[in-house]
């Protein structure tokens, strides 16, 4: 590696930069007037005969709204003040033999909703990555603890014999077998045409199938709970395998160079909390540092595979770089999906986040930890850089009883070599029990923190606390490809517990706002302050503006100022300023018209469901009226609810919870509409009240799914005429309470 010449390269955005500082300003002095123009109301004195006295109640309501609002935007500014791209150069990276090693953490907890050949086909593009293979350590945890997924992890070590000698020899791209054999790309190979190949590939195709089949067989023996033995998802000893050859089939064997690849089932017993999948991070973490003790983790969900072998090394232009060497905690790649559709109505692809906010906060100090598809140090998870001069029982009260796991803290630490093919050492399973973390400081100051069910925000905010910074990298060809949510139901699911999790840290001592910005840069704390307070805010605001201006509108009592008033032209630059906003981001990442309008559908939805659902859910956590819960995302696709996906139809079979109050805000605003138009056509007041009748007729053209569903549809993903009739009873005395409160 030449000293002269850079591992990688960052190119600040200064169009973007000027874009969105001019937007900035131009925005917040709206929103200045805005304010003035509210609060100028608001002190004024009131004829108490006159029609005016009603309005303080919704004034103040609408306008406690538009400042949760205007708060938010305020915080995701920061996002966007110094938005940076990166180029590495990998070819520059020194000799494999210089390059450090890396462990690979893969979580997965239920076969039923996470399949094992799709779990499997992620280890094996973990194991095919292009670095030295005596340098890659591939871990699985299992919390369901389940012999299938053991078995398949054998079944995947012997057919790993034969795919990554196939993946080398014709330098594959895509490495996981299933991706590679469902749609495979011209550039994928550098033989394909030849007749050794083709042959070659063929051969490896029917030895997928055979693992593919025995995977499926095994399956079917073993569907009771390990045949019987009262061993279950959440009590079951500690299992911990080194995966070795078992097969009596040993051509190639011995010249083929495989990383180690070790099954960890970690104790779980229902008296001991085990902090979901946080704590199986910070077990592999422990057990890992008695095998390898690699310098390097890379934490992968157990559907995210790897679609580019070059992942490491572009990783470490990064965390070998001079500059990063003492100060870089983690390398985030931005998550991106396979089974994503052209129109993605569920806004699955999280456009906004990896293409927007990581962007702009890698300008500052870098992402927020993503949860999947990041190279974090090691060192950076164990509370500092050096523990030379900590006294040995200040180690054992922060790392736990283990002499060998404090040993493997110092640099010179040598870990064991693995002979024995039955397991590991004692000493690992001691690591793995559900009670070695009680009295010490994993999960509070070690490894992956517990305080929220979103550990990987809580971890990289701790981590951006202490000085550390991270860095963005998004080449063209997606690093890792995972599986998207492809039905409204998980759609909410997933969201309402990210909400949850985030508003619990907003409501913790570690809020951003006050726990952050003595820590870090004040950019960087108003960035995670966005992510924490922006489910809360979005949720109260949006119910408001869905709710009041139309209860308002029934009764004859404006909101917004005349549109022959001057104040009238800020309300009209404000929603064009975010609109137009929203778009020109939208457009200048690769979206589309279609792409905003999706996108600002999905967040009305979720403000109304994901976000009070996640909001409430934190606030009786925070009260101590109800425990923390981890449903993991449903892997497992149904035909019919993909059919509706890649047609663009919403599928509404979904929890009453979730279509009731989506419904029953349609049904108000519908019956507002109407309403007011006969109003503002009849009574001539159109100059008070369109304001107010275009906010009703924007929520019903945006949410036109949701009617066409009530109405139209006579598919399964409808929404069910039962729901239709609870929905407008609920409005119904929504609107009777209203009016009866705004008469008074």
């Amino acid at each position: 590696m030449e000293d002269s010449l850079p591992l990688h390269v960052c190119h600040v955005q200064t169009l973007s930069i000027f874009i969105n500082r001019s937007h900035a300003l131009l925005h917040s002095t709206a929103l200045a007037f805005l304010v003035y123009y509210r609060t100028s109301f608001l002190f004024q004195d009131h004829d108490p005969n006159t029609k005016a006295t009603p309005l303080f109640l919704p004034w103040l309501l609408v306008f406690a709204s538009e400042l949760l609002l205007s708060f938010t935007w305020l915080l995701d500014q920061a996002f966007r003040w110094r938005p940076v791209t990166r180029t590495v150069f990998p070819e520059r990276l020194p000799e494999d033999d210089k390059l450090p090693a890396i462990d690979v953490f893969i979580c997965t907890t239920d076969p039923d909703k996470e399949p094992t050949v799709g779990v499997m086909n992620t280890v094996l593009s973990a194991m095919a990555l292009d670095y030295p293979p005596e340098k890659l350590h591939v871990y699985l945890s299992d919390d369901g603890g389940s012999p299938i997924t053991l078995h398949g992890m054998k079944e995947a070590w012997s057919f790993a014999r034969w795919w990554l000698p196939f993946c080398r020899k014709y330098r594959l791209k895509t490495r996981s077998p299933e991706a590679y054999y469902s749609a495979i790309s011209k550039d994928d190979d550098e033989g394909s045409g030849s007749s050794e190949f083709m042959i070659e590939r063929q051969k490896i195709k029917e030895r997928y199938e055979m693992f593919k089949e025995s995977i499926r067989e095994v399956r079917g023996r073993l569907l009771d709970p390990v045949h019987g033995s009262g061993i279950t998802a959440r009590d079951h000893p500690s299992l911990i395998e080194v995966i070795q050859d078992n097969s009596n089939d040993r051509v190639q064997v011995d010249q083929v160079k495989t990383p180690l690849l070790i099954y960890v089932s970690r104790e779980k017993r229902p008296s001991h909390s085990h902090h979901f999948k946080a704590g199986a991070l910070n077990v592999l973490q422990r057990v890992s540092c008695m095998i390898s003790n690699s310098p390097y983790i890379l934490v992968l969900d157990c559907d995210m595979y790897c679609n580019d072998p070059t992942s490491a090394r572009r990783a470490m232009c990064f965390h070998l770089d001079s500059k990063f060497l003492h100060s870089l905690a983690f390398v985030q790649f931005p998550q991106r999906f396979h089974n994503i559709s052209k129109n993605d109505i569920y806004d699955s692809q999280l456009r906004y986040v990896f293409s927007v906010l990581w962007q702009g906060a890698d300008g500052l100090q870098g992402p927020i930890l993503s949860g999947t598809g990041f190279y974090i140090k090691r060192v950076s998870l164990c509370g500092g850089s050096s523990i030379q001069d900590i006294d040995l029982e200040e180690l054992k009260h922060s790392f736990g009883s283990s002499n060998e796991l404090i040993k493997s803290l110092h640099g010179s630490y040598k870990p064991y070599v693995i002979n024995d093919q039955y397991g590991l050492l004692e000493e690992t399973h001691l690591l793995a029990s559900c009670t070695y973390e009680n009295d010490t400081k994993w999960g509070k100051e070690v490894g992956f923190l517990y305080n929220s069910v979103v550990e990987d925000y809580f971890t990289g905010f701790t981590l951006h606390c202490k000085g550390w910074i991270s860095v963005y990298c998004d080449p063209l060809r997606p690093q890792f490809l995972g599986s998207g949510t492809t039905n409204l139901n998980d759609f909410l699911i997933q969201g309402m517990r990210w909400s949850s999790g985030l508003v619990e840290v907003s409501f913790s001592k570690f809020c951003p706002l006050i726990y952050g910005p003595t820590r870090m840069s004040i950019f960087e704390s108003l960035c995670y302050a966005q992510l924490a307070f922006h489910p809360i805010s979005y949720f109260l605001s949006l119910w408001c503006f869905a709710t009041i201006p139309q209860l308002c509108l029934l009764n004859d009592i404006p909101l917004y100022p005349k549109v022959s008033e001057t104040y009238f032209v800020i309300f009209l630059f404000i929603f064009s300023s975010a609109i137009s906003k929203h778009l020109q981001e939208v457009l200048s990442t690769g979206g589309s018209f279609q792409t905003w309008r999706n996108e600002q559908r999905i967040w009305m939805m979720k403000s109304i469901t994901s976000h009070l659902y996640g909001s409430l859910d934190a606030i009786m956590k925070r009260i101590g009226t109800r425990e923390a819960n981890f449903l993991p995302t449903n892997k497992v696709e149904d035909a019919e609810q993909v059919k509706l996906y890649k047609m663009g139809k919403f599928d509404f079979q979904t929890s009453n919870m979730f279509l009731v109050p989506m419904v029953s805000l349609i049904i108000l605003n519908l019956v507002s509409f109407i309403g007011g138009l006969v109003r503002v056509i009849f009574v001539g007041n159109w100059d008070q009240m369109l304001v107010q009748v275009f906010i009703s007729f924007y929520v019903l053209v945006m949410n036109f799914p949701i009617i066409e569903a009530m109405i139209v549809r006579k598919d399964k993903g409808r929404v069910r005429p039962s729901v239709t009739i609870l929905s407008a009873m609920f409005s119904t005395i929504f609107l009777l309470l209203g009016c009866i409160i705004l008469c008074c």
